[in-house]
């Protein structure tokens, strides 16, 4: 069976975090393990509060799990402060690391800041060439690169941006853009190409990224290159919103347990 770590936040309502993470990897057939970076108090409405985990126990989680099990594929994402992105750089530097899927999470949909300023710079110098593939949106990007990024042919020029802090590769996530088509950019450092789906009218979209990030990196896990576990991955988020459950009162969360088709 393959492995899968997610370095990540916990979401109290399950819907988002190292929680969303496991259900992902869970349908794909991998099994899941979590190194927590933070506990949030929040639900389908807002994020409340973050307590953020202390960087050695960071540190250790990391590393206690791939001393004992073959890790084959890792997914960041809630990384909240300077101190544990350098614990996770240091404890990913000390092991036989796998493909690493980095997305950059850095506000809530409720509009809560999820990653603190100066903790920007240090996500890309030192996360980031780490990376395999890097998954930001369209606000996260504009964030990491400075540009304005509204448009496909902007969403390229971040991709290009991107790939100068070290990332292997990138998906710059369109789901922002305006339009009936929910469209992501992907690059390898030498082509370009485009994932669509139609877009749904749903409010249920809670941990959209972090599923999309973990099916891919799940899709990696078992084989699939690049372009082909994004695409999958792009596939399995839009069933997921499809026949989301319809849970609590805000952006409610998705179907984790459909399985990949």
């Amino acid at each position: 069976m393959k492995t899968a770590l997610t370095i990540a936040g916990s979401d109290s309502s399950g819907g988002a975090g190292i929680q969303a993470d496991l259900k992902t990897f869970q349908a794909h057939g991998l099994f899941g393990m979590s190194a927590i970076t933070a506990v949030t108090v929040q639900n389908t409405v807002k994020v409340y509060d973050v307590q953020e985990i202390a960087p050695a126990i960071v540190y250790d989680q990391i590393v206690r799990v791939f001393e004992d099990i073959t890790v084959d594929v890792v997914k960041i994402g809630m990384v909240s402060g300077v101190a544990v992105i350098e614990a996770i750089a240091e404890a990913l530097e000390t092991v036989k690391r796998p493909p690493v899927v980095l997305d950059p999470v850095m506000i809530s949909k409720s509009g809560y800041a999820l990653l603190a300023p100066e903790a920007c710079r240090m996500l890309t110098r030192r996360l980031f060439p780490l990376a395999a593939v890097v998954t930001p949106n369209l606000y996260e990007a504009e964030l990491l690169t400075g540009l304005t990024v509204r448009s496909l042919d902007e969403m390229k020029k971040a991709a290009l941006a991107l790939m100068k802090t070290g990332a292997g590769q990138v998906v710059v996530k369109g789901g922002h853009l305006a339009g009936d088509l929910a469209r992501d950019v992907l690059y390898d450092g030498r082509r370009f190409e485009e994932l669509t789906a139609n877009r749904l009218a749903s409010r249920n979209t809670h941990g959209t990224g972090c599923t999309f990030s973990s099916a891919l990196a799940a899709n990696l896990a078992l084989g699939k290159e690049f372009f082909a576990a994004a695409a999958a991955a792009k596939d399995y988020i839009t069933r997921a919103i499809a026949q989301a459950p319809d849970i609590g009162h805000g952006a409610g969360p998705l179907n984790h347990m459909i399985f990949p088709g």
